[in-house]
Protein backbone atom coordinates (compact mmCIF):
# COMPACT_ATOMS: atom_id res chain seq x y z
CA UNK A 1 0.00 0.00 0.00
CA UNK A 2 2.80 2.38 0.78
CA UNK A 3 4.39 1.47 -2.54
CA UNK A 4 1.29 2.64 -4.48
CA UNK A 5 1.15 5.88 -2.53
CA UNK A 6 4.77 6.64 -3.38
CA UNK A 7 4.24 5.99 -7.09
CA UNK A 8 1.20 8.31 -7.18
CA UNK A 9 3.18 11.07 -5.50
CA UNK A 10 5.99 10.74 -8.04
CA UNK A 11 3.52 11.02 -10.94
CA UNK A 12 1.98 14.19 -9.52
CA UNK A 13 5.37 15.79 -9.08
CA UNK A 14 6.32 14.91 -12.66
CA UNK A 15 3.16 16.46 -14.01
CA UNK A 16 3.73 19.66 -12.11
CA UNK A 17 7.21 19.93 -13.45
CA UNK A 18 6.26 19.79 -17.13
CA UNK A 19 6.03 23.22 -18.89
CA UNK A 20 2.49 24.40 -19.63
CA UNK A 21 1.61 25.02 -23.33
CA UNK A 22 1.61 28.70 -24.24
CA UNK A 23 -1.78 30.34 -24.85
CA UNK A 24 -2.57 30.89 -28.53
CA UNK A 25 -2.11 34.48 -29.63
CA UNK A 26 -5.09 36.17 -31.30
CA UNK A 27 -4.50 36.42 -35.03
CA UNK A 28 -3.74 39.87 -36.41
CA UNK A 29 -6.84 41.58 -37.73
CA UNK A 30 -6.99 41.46 -41.55
CA UNK A 31 -7.30 44.63 -43.65
CA UNK A 32 -11.05 44.97 -44.23
CA UNK A 33 -10.56 46.94 -47.46
CA UNK A 34 -8.44 44.32 -49.24
CA UNK A 35 -9.77 41.50 -51.37
CA UNK A 36 -7.72 38.75 -52.99
CA UNK A 37 -8.94 36.62 -55.88
CA UNK A 38 -7.86 33.32 -57.29
CA UNK A 39 -7.17 32.86 -60.99
CA UNK A 40 -10.61 31.35 -61.48
CA UNK A 41 -12.30 34.21 -59.61
CA UNK A 42 -10.40 36.79 -61.66
CA UNK A 43 -11.65 35.19 -64.84
CA UNK A 44 -15.25 34.83 -63.69
CA UNK A 45 -15.43 38.42 -62.40
CA UNK A 46 -14.14 39.81 -65.70
CA UNK A 47 -11.75 42.20 -63.97
CA UNK A 48 -10.36 44.95 -66.22
CA UNK A 49 -8.06 47.69 -64.92
CA UNK A 50 -6.98 51.07 -66.28
CA UNK A 51 -5.52 54.35 -65.11
CA UNK A 52 -7.61 57.52 -64.73
CA UNK A 53 -7.57 59.68 -67.84
CA UNK A 54 -7.79 63.38 -68.51
CA UNK A 55 -11.12 64.29 -70.11
CA UNK A 56 -12.75 67.55 -71.15
CA UNK A 57 -15.97 67.47 -69.14
CA UNK A 58 -18.70 70.05 -68.73
CA UNK A 59 -20.72 70.44 -65.59
CA UNK A 60 -24.44 69.78 -66.01
CA UNK A 61 -27.26 71.64 -64.31
CA UNK A 62 -30.51 69.68 -64.05
CA UNK A 63 -33.69 71.77 -64.19
CA UNK A 64 -37.28 71.39 -65.33
CA UNK A 65 -39.94 73.38 -67.13
CA UNK A 66 -42.69 73.29 -69.73
CA UNK A 67 -43.07 73.75 -73.47
CA UNK A 68 -44.64 77.09 -74.28
CA UNK A 69 -45.43 79.15 -77.36
CA UNK A 70 -44.49 82.84 -77.83
CA UNK A 71 -47.48 85.22 -77.83
CA UNK A 72 -47.14 85.97 -81.55
CA UNK A 73 -47.77 82.30 -82.32
CA UNK A 74 -51.02 82.03 -80.34
CA UNK A 75 -54.15 83.52 -81.92
CA UNK A 76 -57.50 83.94 -80.18
CA UNK A 77 -60.20 84.33 -82.84
CA UNK A 78 -63.27 86.43 -82.16
CA UNK A 79 -65.76 88.17 -84.48
CA UNK A 80 -65.84 91.98 -84.37
CA UNK A 81 -69.59 92.38 -84.89
CA UNK A 82 -70.79 89.34 -83.00
CA UNK A 83 -73.52 87.10 -84.40
CA UNK A 84 -74.73 83.51 -84.57
CA UNK A 85 -72.39 80.66 -85.48
CA UNK A 86 -73.97 79.02 -88.52
CA UNK A 87 -71.41 76.27 -89.11
CA UNK A 88 -67.93 75.01 -88.24
CA UNK A 89 -66.10 71.69 -88.44
CA UNK A 90 -63.24 72.50 -86.09
CA UNK A 91 -62.09 70.13 -83.38
CA UNK A 92 -59.16 70.55 -80.97
CA UNK A 93 -56.04 69.11 -82.55
CA UNK A 94 -57.04 69.80 -86.16
CA UNK A 95 -54.53 71.48 -88.44
CA UNK A 96 -55.68 74.57 -90.33
CA UNK A 97 -54.02 76.61 -93.06
CA UNK A 98 -53.85 80.38 -93.19
CA UNK A 99 -56.83 81.77 -95.12
CA UNK A 100 -58.98 78.63 -94.87
CA UNK A 101 -62.63 78.93 -93.78
CA UNK A 102 -63.00 77.76 -90.18
CA UNK A 103 -66.54 78.95 -89.51
CA UNK A 104 -69.57 80.79 -90.90
CA UNK A 105 -71.34 83.57 -88.97
CA UNK A 106 -74.87 84.85 -89.60
CA UNK A 107 -76.72 87.98 -88.46
CA UNK A 108 -79.00 90.67 -89.86
CA UNK A 109 -76.51 93.40 -88.97
CA UNK A 110 -74.23 92.06 -91.72
CA UNK A 111 -77.02 92.74 -94.22
CA UNK A 112 -77.48 96.25 -92.83
CA UNK A 113 -73.76 97.02 -93.08
CA UNK A 114 -73.61 95.89 -96.71
CA UNK A 115 -76.72 97.93 -97.49
CA UNK A 116 -75.29 101.04 -95.84
CA UNK A 117 -72.06 100.70 -97.81
CA UNK A 118 -73.73 100.28 -101.20
CA UNK A 119 -76.16 103.15 -100.50
CA UNK A 120 -73.30 105.42 -99.42
CA UNK A 121 -71.27 104.44 -102.47
CA UNK A 122 -74.18 105.27 -104.79
CA UNK A 123 -74.68 108.68 -103.18
CA UNK A 124 -70.93 109.31 -103.44
CA UNK A 125 -71.21 108.97 -107.22
CA UNK A 126 -74.05 111.51 -107.28
CA UNK A 127 -72.17 114.01 -105.07
CA UNK A 128 -69.06 113.68 -107.23
CA UNK A 129 -71.04 114.66 -110.33
CA UNK A 130 -72.72 117.51 -108.45
CA UNK A 131 -69.34 118.80 -107.26
CA UNK A 132 -68.00 118.78 -110.83
CA UNK A 133 -71.13 120.63 -112.03
CA UNK A 134 -70.81 123.28 -109.33
CA UNK A 135 -67.18 123.81 -110.24
CA UNK A 136 -68.15 124.50 -113.85
CA UNK A 137 -70.96 126.86 -112.83
CA UNK A 138 -68.69 128.72 -110.43
CA UNK A 139 -66.09 129.29 -113.13
CA UNK A 140 -68.75 130.94 -115.32
CA UNK A 141 -70.04 132.94 -112.35
CA UNK A 142 -73.38 131.14 -112.60
CA UNK A 143 -73.07 129.76 -109.05
CA UNK A 144 -71.88 131.31 -105.80
CA UNK A 145 -68.73 130.34 -103.96
CA UNK A 146 -70.83 129.31 -100.99
CA UNK A 147 -72.73 126.75 -103.05
CA UNK A 148 -69.47 125.31 -104.38
CA UNK A 149 -68.04 125.04 -100.86
CA UNK A 150 -71.17 123.29 -99.59
CA UNK A 151 -71.08 120.79 -102.45
CA UNK A 152 -67.36 120.13 -101.85
CA UNK A 153 -68.00 119.52 -98.13
CA UNK A 154 -70.85 117.08 -98.86
CA UNK A 155 -68.68 115.21 -101.35
CA UNK A 156 -65.77 114.97 -98.89
CA UNK A 157 -68.02 113.78 -96.05
CA UNK A 158 -69.47 111.08 -98.27
CA UNK A 159 -65.97 109.91 -99.22
CA UNK A 160 -65.17 109.53 -95.52
CA UNK A 161 -68.38 107.59 -94.89
CA UNK A 162 -67.75 105.20 -97.77
CA UNK A 163 -64.18 104.62 -96.64
CA UNK A 164 -65.26 103.92 -93.04
CA UNK A 165 -67.97 101.47 -94.11
CA UNK A 166 -65.47 99.69 -96.38
CA UNK A 167 -63.15 99.18 -93.40
CA UNK A 168 -66.01 97.78 -91.33
CA UNK A 169 -66.73 95.31 -94.10
CA UNK A 170 -63.07 94.35 -94.12
CA UNK A 171 -63.29 93.57 -90.40
CA UNK A 172 -65.86 90.85 -91.07
CA UNK A 173 -64.05 89.51 -94.11
CA UNK A 174 -66.20 91.08 -96.84
CA UNK A 175 -64.38 92.67 -99.78
CA UNK A 176 -65.86 96.11 -100.46
CA UNK A 177 -64.48 96.18 -104.01
CA UNK A 178 -66.33 92.98 -104.90
CA UNK A 179 -69.59 93.85 -103.14
CA UNK A 180 -72.60 94.83 -105.25
CA UNK A 181 -76.38 94.60 -104.97
CA UNK A 182 -76.30 90.99 -106.20
CA UNK A 183 -73.77 89.72 -103.65
CA UNK A 184 -75.39 90.91 -100.42
CA UNK A 185 -75.44 88.01 -97.94
CA UNK A 186 -76.68 87.44 -94.41
CA UNK A 187 -73.71 85.17 -93.63
CA UNK A 188 -69.97 85.79 -93.66
CA UNK A 189 -66.96 83.49 -93.37
CA UNK A 190 -64.43 83.32 -90.56
CA UNK A 191 -60.89 82.71 -91.86
CA UNK A 192 -57.82 81.23 -90.17
CA UNK A 193 -55.26 84.03 -89.68
CA UNK A 194 -52.25 81.67 -89.34
CA UNK A 195 -51.12 78.12 -90.03
CA UNK A 196 -51.37 75.97 -86.94
CA UNK A 197 -53.34 73.60 -84.77
CA UNK A 198 -56.67 74.24 -83.09
CA UNK A 199 -56.27 74.18 -79.33
CA UNK A 200 -59.68 75.50 -78.22
CA UNK A 201 -63.23 75.50 -79.60
CA UNK A 202 -65.40 77.60 -77.30
CA UNK A 203 -68.66 77.74 -79.32
CA UNK A 204 -71.24 75.45 -80.86
CA UNK A 205 -73.49 75.87 -83.87
CA UNK A 206 -76.40 78.23 -83.21
CA UNK A 207 -74.77 80.02 -80.30
CA UNK A 208 -74.75 83.82 -80.29
CA UNK A 209 -71.35 85.33 -79.60
CA UNK A 210 -70.45 88.87 -78.61
CA UNK A 211 -67.54 90.78 -80.16
CA UNK A 212 -65.45 90.09 -77.04
CA UNK A 213 -66.07 86.32 -77.01
CA UNK A 214 -63.27 84.00 -78.17
CA UNK A 215 -64.58 81.47 -80.69
CA UNK A 216 -61.40 79.50 -81.38
CA UNK A 217 -57.75 79.43 -80.42
CA UNK A 218 -55.02 78.42 -82.87
CA UNK A 219 -51.36 77.78 -82.06
CA UNK A 220 -48.50 77.75 -84.54
CA UNK A 221 -46.00 75.29 -83.01
CA UNK A 222 -43.20 75.96 -85.52
CA UNK A 223 -41.54 78.25 -83.00
CA UNK A 224 -42.28 76.53 -79.70
CA UNK A 225 -39.98 77.30 -76.80
CA UNK A 226 -38.93 75.45 -73.68
CA UNK A 227 -39.46 77.58 -70.59
CA UNK A 228 -37.19 76.41 -67.77
CA UNK A 229 -37.25 77.36 -64.09
CA UNK A 230 -33.74 78.07 -62.77
CA UNK A 231 -33.12 79.10 -59.18
CA UNK A 232 -31.24 82.26 -58.28
CA UNK A 233 -28.07 80.50 -57.11
CA UNK A 234 -27.60 78.84 -60.52
CA UNK A 235 -28.40 81.77 -62.82
CA UNK A 236 -24.79 82.98 -62.89
CA UNK A 237 -23.80 79.66 -64.51
CA UNK A 238 -25.98 80.38 -67.55
CA UNK A 239 -25.33 82.32 -70.74
CA UNK A 240 -27.07 82.95 -74.04
CA UNK A 241 -26.17 80.23 -76.53
CA UNK A 242 -25.56 77.45 -74.02
CA UNK A 243 -26.65 73.99 -75.14
CA UNK A 244 -29.51 72.19 -73.44
CA UNK A 245 -30.67 68.57 -73.66
CA UNK A 246 -34.36 68.18 -72.82
CA UNK A 247 -36.38 65.00 -72.30
CA UNK A 248 -39.82 63.96 -71.11
CA UNK A 249 -40.65 61.75 -68.15
CA UNK A 250 -42.35 59.30 -70.49
CA UNK A 251 -39.32 58.82 -72.74
CA UNK A 252 -36.14 59.94 -70.94
CA UNK A 253 -33.87 58.22 -73.46
CA UNK A 254 -35.01 60.51 -76.30
CA UNK A 255 -33.16 63.81 -76.02
CA UNK A 256 -34.15 67.08 -77.71
CA UNK A 257 -31.39 69.58 -78.43
CA UNK A 258 -32.10 73.18 -77.42
CA UNK A 259 -30.24 76.45 -77.03
CA UNK A 260 -30.73 79.21 -74.46
CA UNK A 261 -32.05 82.34 -76.20
CA UNK A 262 -33.30 84.41 -73.27
CA UNK A 263 -32.60 84.62 -69.54
CA UNK A 264 -35.22 86.39 -67.42
CA UNK A 265 -34.16 89.46 -65.46
CA UNK A 266 -36.74 89.34 -62.67
CA UNK A 267 -37.07 86.90 -59.78
CA UNK A 268 -40.26 85.01 -59.05
CA UNK A 269 -41.53 84.77 -55.44
CA UNK A 270 -39.74 81.40 -55.09
CA UNK A 271 -36.41 83.08 -56.07
CA UNK A 272 -36.36 81.52 -59.53
CA UNK A 273 -35.82 82.93 -63.02
CA UNK A 274 -37.48 81.91 -66.27
CA UNK A 275 -35.06 80.80 -68.99
CA UNK A 276 -36.29 80.40 -72.57
CA UNK A 277 -34.75 77.86 -74.94
CA UNK A 278 -35.26 77.29 -78.66
CA UNK A 279 -35.58 73.75 -80.02
CA UNK A 280 -33.00 73.01 -82.71
CA UNK A 281 -35.51 70.90 -84.65
CA UNK A 282 -39.32 70.96 -84.56
CA UNK A 283 -40.99 67.72 -83.48
CA UNK A 284 -44.77 67.40 -83.75
CA UNK A 285 -44.84 65.14 -80.71
CA UNK A 286 -43.85 68.15 -78.59
CA UNK A 287 -47.12 69.61 -77.38
CA UNK A 288 -47.35 73.04 -75.68
CA UNK A 289 -47.74 72.59 -71.94
CA UNK A 290 -45.76 69.33 -71.81
CA UNK A 291 -43.56 69.02 -68.70
CA UNK A 292 -39.88 68.40 -69.50
CA UNK A 293 -36.61 67.87 -67.67
CA UNK A 294 -33.44 69.45 -69.01
CA UNK A 295 -29.68 69.23 -68.62
CA UNK A 296 -27.84 72.51 -69.17
CA UNK A 297 -24.19 72.21 -70.10
CA UNK A 298 -22.27 74.79 -68.05
CA UNK A 299 -18.56 75.70 -67.97
CA UNK A 300 -16.27 72.89 -69.16
CA UNK A 301 -12.90 71.88 -67.66
CA UNK A 302 -10.21 69.20 -68.09
CA UNK A 303 -10.33 66.78 -65.16
CA UNK A 304 -9.26 63.29 -64.11
CA UNK A 305 -12.05 60.85 -64.87
CA UNK A 306 -12.97 57.19 -64.52
CA UNK A 307 -15.67 55.17 -66.28
CA UNK A 308 -18.90 55.15 -64.29
CA UNK A 309 -18.58 51.36 -63.91
CA UNK A 310 -15.47 51.91 -61.80
CA UNK A 311 -17.48 53.64 -59.05
CA UNK A 312 -19.46 51.54 -56.57
CA UNK A 313 -21.83 52.78 -53.89
CA UNK A 314 -21.87 51.26 -50.42
CA UNK A 315 -23.63 52.67 -47.35
CA UNK A 316 -24.24 56.06 -49.02
CA UNK A 317 -20.59 56.52 -49.98
CA UNK A 318 -18.74 56.10 -53.26
CA UNK A 319 -15.75 53.80 -53.64
CA UNK A 320 -13.41 52.39 -56.27
CA UNK A 321 -11.00 49.45 -56.27
CA UNK A 322 -7.25 49.98 -56.76
CA UNK A 323 -4.97 47.12 -57.78
CA UNK A 324 -2.28 46.64 -55.09
CA UNK A 325 -0.80 43.38 -56.35
CA UNK A 326 -1.34 40.88 -59.12
CA UNK A 327 -4.66 39.64 -57.72
CA UNK A 328 -5.05 41.91 -54.70
CA UNK A 329 -7.35 44.94 -54.74
CA UNK A 330 -8.11 47.65 -52.20
CA UNK A 331 -11.38 49.51 -51.88
CA UNK A 332 -10.84 53.26 -51.39
CA UNK A 333 -13.30 56.11 -50.91
CA UNK A 334 -13.52 58.69 -53.69
CA UNK A 335 -14.91 62.18 -54.14
CA UNK A 336 -16.54 62.49 -57.53
CA UNK A 337 -17.73 65.37 -59.65
CA UNK A 338 -19.71 65.74 -62.86
CA UNK A 339 -20.80 62.83 -65.04
CA UNK A 340 -20.76 62.94 -68.83
CA UNK A 341 -20.79 60.38 -71.65
CA UNK A 342 -20.28 57.42 -69.32
CA UNK A 343 -17.44 58.98 -67.30
CA UNK A 344 -17.34 60.54 -63.84
CA UNK A 345 -14.92 63.25 -62.81
CA UNK A 346 -12.65 62.66 -59.80
CA UNK A 347 -12.18 65.79 -57.71
CA UNK A 348 -8.78 67.47 -58.13
CA UNK A 349 -7.47 66.83 -54.60
CA UNK A 350 -8.08 63.10 -55.04
CA UNK A 351 -7.30 62.88 -58.72
CA UNK A 352 -3.78 64.27 -58.53
CA UNK A 353 -2.87 61.73 -55.83
CA UNK A 354 -4.25 58.67 -57.63
CA UNK A 355 -3.42 59.50 -61.23
CA UNK A 356 -0.90 56.65 -61.52
CA UNK A 357 -2.98 53.94 -59.85
CA UNK A 358 -4.63 51.09 -61.70
CA UNK A 359 -8.38 51.15 -61.08
CA UNK A 360 -10.83 48.35 -61.68
CA UNK A 361 -13.06 49.68 -64.46
CA UNK A 362 -14.98 46.43 -65.04
CA UNK A 363 -16.04 43.98 -62.34
CA UNK A 364 -15.95 46.46 -59.44
CA UNK A 365 -19.28 45.28 -58.03
CA UNK A 366 -18.06 41.67 -58.11
CA UNK A 367 -15.14 42.73 -55.91
CA UNK A 368 -17.50 44.57 -53.56
CA UNK A 369 -19.66 41.46 -53.14
CA UNK A 370 -16.59 39.29 -52.58
CA UNK A 371 -15.18 41.71 -49.99
CA UNK A 372 -18.38 42.07 -47.98
CA UNK A 373 -19.24 38.37 -48.09
CA UNK A 374 -15.76 37.55 -46.78
CA UNK A 375 -16.21 40.00 -43.87
CA UNK A 376 -19.43 38.31 -42.86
Amino acid sequence: MQLYTAIAALLILAACGQPQPAEKEAPAQANESLVQLSDAQMKNAGIVTARPEKRHMAAELKVSGRIDVPPQNIVSISFPLGGYLKSTNLLPGMHVSKGSVIGVMEDQQYIQLQQDYLTAKTRLGFLEKEYERQQALNQSKASSDKMLQQTAADFKSQQILVRALAEKLQLIGVSATRLDERSISRSVNVYAPINGFVTKVNVNIGKYVNPTDVLFEIVNPDDIHLGLTVFEKDVTRLAIGQKVLAYTNGNPSKKYECEIILIGQDLEPDRSVQVHCHFEAYDRTLIPGTFMNALIETAADTVWALPEEAIVRYQDQQYAFVQRDNKVFEMIALKTGERSNGYVAVMADEGDAIANHLFVIQGAYSLLMKLKNTEE
